[in-house]
């Protein structure tokens, strides 16, 4: 089995809330993790406004490289972008959500895809993923 991670899940494991304990149970159930190469920018981008204290940021931050030793990434190259603009064209999708779901449909199939972000779930079903989302 492979999981494959978006944004919002690798910001849902260092933030305290309802997704840490998920993220957390799936990420210990499944020693291969994935991510597109677009997840840490996006996730690094997005630190700053979801900590209220600079500490929690450097805490996050560090935490994130500590994990991303780990993650196998996916590129965003030539042929992802070619199947999130496919993506973008048959499903209500921004961009950047196109570019997760591409990433995680070049792995090796049978997949786990943790994302909170309700316009990627129903894609990746049709994708054939198993979600975990809350």
């Amino acid at each position: 089995m492979t999981l494959a991670l978006d944004t919002s899940a690798l910001l849902g494991r260092y933030l305290s809330g309802p997704h840490l304990r998920l993220v957390h149970e799936a990420m210990a159930a499944d020693p291969d993790w994935c991510a597109s190469a677009l997840a840490r920018a996006e996730a690094l981008g997005i630190v700053e406004r979801v900590c209220d204290v600079p500490a929690d940021g450097d805490r996050i931050r560090r935490a994130l490289a500590d994990d991303w030793e780990r993650i196998h990434v996916v590129p965003v190259d030539q042929a992802c972008l070619d199947r999130a603009t496919e993506l973008t064209r048959t499903h209500p999708l921004r961009t950047v959500d196109a570019l997760h779901l591409a990433a995680a449909d070049r792995l090796p199939r049978p997949l786990r895809f943790v994302t909170f972000d309700p316009r990627q779930i129903p894609v990746a079903l049709d994708l054939g993923f198993e979600v975990i989302s809350t």
